[in-house]
């Protein structure tokens, strides 16, 4: 009786050991069940237009259903669907082959959804254990007149221990589709001994051909060298320029009066009493410098999350994390535009937080609501549920202003007073007339090449796993296309604006901002060569959700490079009026 408490002890292990022994934990006792989850149905082409599984006339397996809840508010979000297959599997459990789980009868109506679907080379995703599956729906006949339903569904499952770590899938037996016949579904399932560790099962999902290509190594070392040259470019004209500036300064500054009357006076110093003046409609130009602070915040952490969490194994923790790094520094867009804002004398300081702090988040569900109506239009999986938008609406309500009236107070308190190197005159000074390029509106057209130079062919990397069937995974070449992405936004802008000030022209806070954004603008026209040259995407629904996210994408690009492009040249602006002798 004194080993009793011992061996209940040992059956309670056993027993939780059991229940933690699924598809969350990832492992599985011998017989366990192992879940089929039948997630999305659609065309190839068109990776977002999906639709339930069931929504074509597919019959479920005979056991009892399951029921699925979204896990993750980026699961929701990116229209994942998972429906139990209700397949009898499981562990280490051979499935005998032919093995028939449900017949459909083909009425006309049935008949036409699958003719369809075939004929729009629809295809659907499963998931066994969080590994995703593809499978074909069927296919057309040589001369175009018949239509094939692949009708049997072959498992080929690898196992290594008590956890699953590959999963493969076989179509066969395709019947000729034809209206009121019966069609049998079947399947069968294979578990064979796997050499391959759980950590590594996603490898075979990666495309090291693709991504680890040498034009794309070629890319980044040009990107590279380009910085490289880009900043000593521009270390070497300006430090050259403002050297003779400076002596020209000083050889004035030993003149009397009456002889710098006289004298023929130019360049950026004439402005020193008007570089200062705040930019016009500052409560727009804080928020958004505040806002691209946070985004290029955002943009690091989770980079850096990918890299150290491999966030692609998991069904939409990418977005999931986004989100929540992003409500989680709210702070740091208030702090900065906060300070901005009063640093530049605005009063309407309320206004100013509630606007920089709605201002993604604004983007993000009006363009994304707009394209919700349409999803909902079309039934497509991709609508999202009015839960999701309630959680999305509480998250900014309740999280993201409170986080940044919280940045925004600390802003005004600790960086809010201006500190500028020169006196700011009364009176505006009149602006000169200048060449054709050197008119704000040019600086602001030219300012974007180079930057959109430098990430251009990582763009091609990105879009293609964003809008084909890719998995991204090269996070670290992405940091690095970041950083050269900004560095060579600040060289370029900061030679931009000395030219503007050389001519007299004092208005440099919005064309170094506007010069640096242009960068966004040639990446979505980028994205309709894209769309029409490397794509096959068809119809209103695919067309609205690419052009409307791509739009969503480069407008969030923007802001952060007309930030980055702000910050630099405010950074060299203040040096130069620092270092010179003002009367």
């Amino acid at each position: 009786m004194r080993y009793q408490p011992l061996r209940t002890l040992c059956v309670i292990l056993v027993f939780l050991k059991c229940l933690d022994a699924d598809e969350h934990s990832h492992t599985y006792q011998d017989n366990e069940e192992v879940v089929l989850w039948m997630n999305t149905v659609g065309p190839y082409h068109n990776r977002q237009e999906t639709y339930e599984y069931f929504s074509l006339p597919f019959c479920p397996g005979p056991k009892e259903a399951i029921g699925h809840y979204h896990e993750t508010l980026g699961e929701a979000l990116q229209g994942v669907e998972l429906e139990f297959s209700g397949l009898d599997i499981d562990f280490k459990a051979d499935v005998k082959s032919k093995t028939q789980y449900c017949e459909v009868m083909l009425s006309e109506e049935k008949y036409q959804a699958f003719v369809y679907a075939v004929k729009n080379h629809y295809w659907y995703q499963m998931y066994i254990d969080d590994l995703p599956i593809w499978g074909i729906v069927g296919e057309i006949e040589e001369d175009g007149d018949g239509y094939y339903l692949w009708t049997h569904k072959k498992f080929d499952i690898g196992y290594n221990g008590d956890q699953i770590v590959d999963v493969n899938l076989t179509s066969e037996a395709k019947v000729k589709l034809a209206p009121n016949t019966k069609i049998a579904f079947t399947y069968e399932v294979v578990w064979h001994k796997s050499g391959v560790i759980f950590h590594d099962r996603f490898d075979k999902y990666l495309d090291p051909n693709f991504f680890q290509h040498r034009i794309h190594w070629f890319s980044i070392f040009n990107s590279f060298m380009m910085v490289i040259f880009l900043v000593g470019l521009v270390s070497m004209i300006l430090m050259r320029t403002l050297r003779k500036d400076y002596a020209r300064y000083s050889k004035d500054d030993d003149l009397d009066d009456m002889e710098r009357d006289l004298g023929d006076e130019y360049g950026w110093k004439q402005i020193h009493g008007d570089v200062f003046r705040p930019a016009t409609n500052p409560l727009l130009f804080s928020s958004l410098v505040g806002t691209g602070y946070q985004i290029c915040f955002v943009s690091l952490a989770v980079i850096m999350f990918a890299i150290l969490g491999e966030l692609y194994t998991e069904r939409g923790s990418l977005l999931s994390t986004a989100i929540f790094v992003y409500a989680a520094t709210s702070p740091v867009n208030g702090y900065f535009g906060g300070s901005l804002y009063s640093r530049m004398g605005g009063k309407l300081w309320i206004k100013q937080m509630v606007i920089s702090a709605s201002l993604i988040p604004f983007i993000v569900c009006g363009t994304a609501f707009f394209i919700n109506f349409i999803a909902i239009s079309y039934h497509t999986s991709r609508a999202i549920p009015l839960g999701t938008m309630v959680a999305v609406t509480c998250i900014c309500l309740f999280v993201i202003l409170p986080l940044t009236l919280v940045g925004t107070v600390l802003g005004r308190n600790l960086a809010g007073q201006p500190n500028y190197p020169c006196r700011i005159n009364a009176v505006p000074r009149p602006i000169p007339e200048k060449k054709w390029f050197m008119e704000p509106a040019v600086i602001v057209l030219l300012g974007g090449i180079l930057p959109f130079g430098s990430i251009f062919i990582e763009m091609y990397f990105i879009f293609t796993s964003f809008w084909a069937y890719k998995i991204y995974y090269v996070y670290g070449f992405m940091l690095l296309v970041l950083v050269i992405l900004l560095v060579v936004t600040i060289c370029v802008t900061i030679v931009c604006t000395y030219f503007l000030l050389n001519a007299e022209d004092y208005r440099w806070q919005w064309t170094s901002f506007l010069a640096a954004a242009s960068t966004a603008a040639y990446v979505y026209m980028y994205s309709f060569y894209y769309f029409f040259f490397k794509t096959k995407m068809y119809g209103f629904f695919q067309t609205m959700f690419y052009f409307g996210y791509m739009g969503m994408f480069s407008m969030g690009l923007g802001i952060m490079c007309g930030t980055m492009g702000y910050i630099g040249t405010n950074s060299f602006v203040r040096k130069i009026y620092s270092t010179v002798k003002i009367d």
